[in-house]
């Protein structure tokens, strides 16, 4: 599969070099397009970093109710996961190898990433998408941004753009899996010129695995309105998802007895498994916009917002100690259900300005943010309940989180054809919590942390469709709540820092555009588990002095003939730890033994991924017709960083046929095809080491993703 895509490569590149003619259409996932987007912390041609941009109409062809991150599959050096193996639900994305927990996400300039944990939930918003204007990701450090630093990748939303698509939009899906989703969509302006953006989605879908099914509702409402030099607009959004957990995985051994779609979450109950191990949880998001011209060469853009989320999850429990839960009974254990809570809020402002005169361009931002987090447990039923009470609660803490940071961000144009980036932040992190001291106990304590994060860099455009840069920038970024709570604060973890290196070249002819970037990630002091336990015997992450990403990335797109057009990309890397110590857990002997590493590879870091699209498009009066034969390759990874063999997930490849039919620009109707040669695949895993009878040994979760399956869609535009 290495040398085909090679060849595919090379293929395109000759063409690159002889084309002539004009290009109908390649897919920004392949072409390079830069428009100037709402918030400040976008990138544009001007800045030296790695990104690419979809449009709405990018993101309008590949969406057919799937989470965000499937839709953004087939950019460069993506990974993605579904829990349930069908895209819907909890599913994660990661770019150049770093997790989800390592991408910074911001919705119209507003951090997303959830404070404490860092982590991504798309699962939040259902259909998100829908409403997305543009959808950016910048690779590598990126430019300065809100919330906690982009430690891999930033994926930017926006939403309030231009007007496009006015009027009433209806799309309804089916698919495999018991798949369905509904959208009402209404966009326009009313006549004292207010502009309205209206949506409401309804997605279900059962799942490939087993029991993993998902009710999701998603809004979107904004109201924006301009008035001289000023423009308002109000926002909410959100949703509420009803999820049946799927967490845990499937091992070979699992396989081997129950199937590929064996789901071992809730058969804690015995007969039949729980039929309510769900995690339920509702997220709504509001956001004031004020974008302010002051005068020709000066912008003032002010945010603020608020975010509501309140869920819990259920879990069937057999035989647990009751004197866990707080409860006195005859009994030492019971059979119980419990129920572990939510409660949070997270706001505050957001802000820019913006100078721009002759040669200068200078943004000065930042952000003031804080999290309250009430985290809390309750046994809703237990068979021998002793004195427990009706929503007790056998535990309760609370978490503050406050974030704050300033960046000052400048573009100076030495000459017209060469810009010279600098970009300094200042961050400063604030955080309360519940957690261990050196005795074991519980108490208050808190962490104050300062990082500053420089970047610089040049971009060179000597003419329209030519963009050379290079850039070097730093992040630092927090440890997250499992590592401040979970540990002694002599014992804490120190924080994470990247030296990001980036360079790169991107072309764009008449019939065809392509690019090559080159990446350096060194990482010090990186987290990462090692199978080390901490004073209470639960598994935690610890710093690895130096890690490291090199990688190559290569991408483009041609029009064969009229149109017919194929693009690709393609990443090289070598993800390496240069040395650390993994503990193992001793079924021999007890405790734990040590065995050191040397240059082992970066979990879930593939050393060769790729994609390659053929598309046609043509349209025939009234018609338009559509096909696209999408092929996606990721390499070989492993869960952990051990190295072992038993730890690697294969390689593996799919393909995708997407065919679409319009109707005088009204009516629409798209079927995708999905993993059409039926690979069997996992896309995710994790691992378990210990040494048994004088051998490491792995125990290895998968989590397989589905066969061929299929998705039908209709839309109708009034």
């Amino acid at each position: 599969m290495q040398r085909l895509l090679l060849s595919a490569l090379a293929l395109l590149f000759h063409q690159f070099l002889t084309a002539q003619q004009s290009v109908d259409t390649i897919s920004s996932v392949y072409d390079f397009d830069y428009p100037i987007t709402v918030t400040a912390t976008a990138a544009r041609a001007e800045t030296p970093v790695t990104f690419v941009n979809l449009d709405r109409k990018d993101i309008a062809v590949r969406n057919l109710g799937q989470d965000a991150p499937y839709l953004l599959k087939w950019t460069p050096s993506v990974v993605v996961n579904s829990d349930a193996g069908t895209g819907i639900g909890y599913t994660g994305i990661w770019i150049r190898g770093s997790d989800p927990t390592r991408t910074n996400v911001t919705i119209n300039g507003i951090p997303y990433n959830d404070s404490e944990s860092q982590g991504v939930f798309w699962v939040n918003l259902p259909d998100f998408s829908s409403s997305a204007d543009m959808i950016q990701i910048q690779r590598g450090v990126g430019t300065s941004t809100n919330g906690a630093g982009a430690f891999g990748a930033t994926i930017n939303f926006t939403t309030v753009g231009e007007d496009s698509d006015p009027g009433l939009h209806l799309d309804g899906s089916v698919g495999s899996f018991g798949t369905r989703r509904g959208v009402v969509r209404y966009r326009g302006r009313t006549d004292n010129g207010y502009r309205l953006d209206a949506r409401y989605s309804k997605v279900h879908s059962d799942g490939y695995i087993d029991r993993a099914s998902a009710d999701l509702d998603g809004y979107y409402a904004a109201v924006s309105k301009e008035t001289g030099k000023s423009v308002i607009s109000l926002v909410a959004f959100g949703g509420h998802e009803v999820t049946y957990q799927s967490w845990n995985g499937v091992t070979q051994e699992e396989i081997d007895e129950f199937g590929r779609t064996y789901n071992s979450v809730g058969t804690e109950k015995e007969g039949e498994p729980y039929d309510n191990e769900v995690d339920n949880y509702r997220q709504n998001h509001y956001q004031l916009h004020f974008n302010h011209e002051i005068n020709d060469d000066l912008d003032l853009v002010v945010s603020g917002h608020y975010t509501r989320g309140l869920g819990y999850y259920e879990q069937y429990k057999a035989d647990e100690a009751l004197s866990d839960y707080g409860i006195d009974a005859p009994e030492e254990t019971s059979d119980l259900i419990r129920r572990r809570w939510l409660d949070n809020h997270f706001y505050g402002t957001v802000y820019s300005l913006r100078y721009r005169k002759k040669r200068w361009d200078v943004t000065f931002g930042g952000s003031a943010n804080e999290y309250l987090g009430g985290h809390y447990g309750e046994v809703i039923w237990a068979r021998h309940a002793g004195d427990s009470e009706i929503r007790e609660r056998y535990y309760d803490n609370d978490g503050t989180k406050r974030d704050f940071n300033n960046y000052l961000r400048a573009n100076y144009k030495v000459r017209d054809d060469v810009s010279i980036y600098l970009d300094g932040q200042v961050r400063h992190v604030n955080y309360e919590f519940l957690g261990l001291d050196e005795n074991l106990a519980l108490l208050e304590q808190d962490a104050a942390l300062t990082f500053f994060n420089p970047k610089a860099g040049v971009v060179y455009l000597p003419r329209p469709g030519l963009r050379a840069y290079a850039s070097f920038g730093v992040a630092q970024r927090e440890p997250n709540r499992d590592d401040f709570v979970d540990n002694p604060a002599n014992s804490r973890p120190v924080p994470e820092k990247l030296y990001n290196t980036e360079l790169g070249f991107t072309r764009s002819l008449a019939r065809a555009n392509y690019g090559i970037n080159l990446y350096h990630m060194l990482y010090r002091d990186q987290l990462v588990l090692t199978g080390a336990l901490n004073d209470v015997g639960g598994y935690v992450r610890t710093n690895v002095p130096e890690s490291y990403r090199l990688g190559i990335e290569l991408q483009g797109g041609v029009q064969l003939v009229p149109n017919l057009t194929v693009g690709g990309n393609l990443t090289l890397s070598r993800n390496r730890v240069k040395n650390y110590t993994e503990l193992l857990d001793d079924w021999d002997e007890g405790g734990q033994l040590e065995v050191e590493r040397e240059d082992t590879p970066l979990s879930f870091s593939p050393d060769v991924t790729g994609a390659v699209e053929i598309a046609y498009a043509r349209n025939l009066g009234n018609h338009r017709i559509e096909a696209a034969l999408q092929n996606k390759y990721v390499g070989d990874r492993y869960v952990d960083n051990s190295g072992s063999e038993q730890s690697k997930l294969d390689g593996y490849y799919y393909s995708d046929l997407r065919l679409a039919y319009g109707l005088n620009s009204r009516y629409r109707l798209t079927f995708l095809l999905r993993n059409l040669t039926n690979q069997l695949y996992s896309s995710n895993g994790w691992s378990y080491r210990y040494q048994y009878e004088g051998t490491p040994t792995t125990m290895l979760g998968m989590y397989p993703q589905a066969g061929i399956n299929f998705m039908l869609s209709l839309g109708i535009d009034l």
